[in-house]
């Protein structure tokens, strides 16, 4: 049973310490052992924690020499992320649009991300993982109908729903009109054995 002197009061808050040089690359190791990250997202991080933590060194705070640091030790590779994140977002359905923004956000440079936008065979399969995941054009329910044109007799509205869902992730008009239109999903996988990857 608690005492009549400990009601009222609230816990005890944890009294933060500002940071340090030598806080600083422990929060960067602990970082990079835990996230697979690029240069500018330790980047990102560093700066954000020394904004709500304070500094508290006679030096100032150096987080460019930090990430290079962490680069220098092979905890933070650019192109390694660059590649497996824009596979792991291909496989997710996203267009190479929607993963440069994203690669590009993440501080990754622009010979990197054209690297990992994958070729033009492997941007059409994303579109198709999209559109069957999605259950759009020939893989929704009901697509099999087609008219006259051999084209799908979607609705005008649920095709335009689907083309700007398929454009909001990052593919280009062509590749969502084609698909969406598709009369089914043989002549979907023919669209996507068409490209040139040369």
């Amino acid at each position: 049973m608690k005492d009549d002197d400990d009601r009222g009061q609230s816990p005890r808050r944890k009294v933060v310490r500002p940071l340090t040089r030598t806080l600083l690359d422990e929060l960067a190791l602990a970082y990079v052992a835990r996230f697979a990250t690029s240069g500018g997202r330790l980047s990102d991080y560093l700066k954000r924690k020394i904004r709500e933590r304070g500094w508290d060194d006679e030096s100032t705070a150096d987080v460019p020499a930090v990430v290079e640091r962490m680069v220098g030790c092979g905890y933070v590779d650019d192109a390694g992320f660059a590649q497996a994140r824009g596979a792991g977002m291909m496989r997710r359905g996203f267009g190479a649009r929607r993963i440069a923004e994203t690669l590009t956000r993440d501080g990754i440079e622009a010979p990197l991300v054209a690297q990992a936008i994958g070729t033009a065979h492997e941007r059409r399969m994303a579109a198709l993982a999209f559109a069957r995941r999605r259950r759009f054009g020939p893989f929704g329910p009901g697509s099999a109908q087609t008219g006259d044109s051999g084209k799908s007799r979607l609705d005008p509205a649920t095709r335009g729903r689907q083309v700007a869902a398929m454009l909001r992730a990052g593919h280009p008009f062509t590749a969502a009109s084609a698909l969406i239109d598709a009369t089914d999903d043989v002549a979907a996988q023919e669209w996507v054995d068409e490209a040139d990857d040369s």
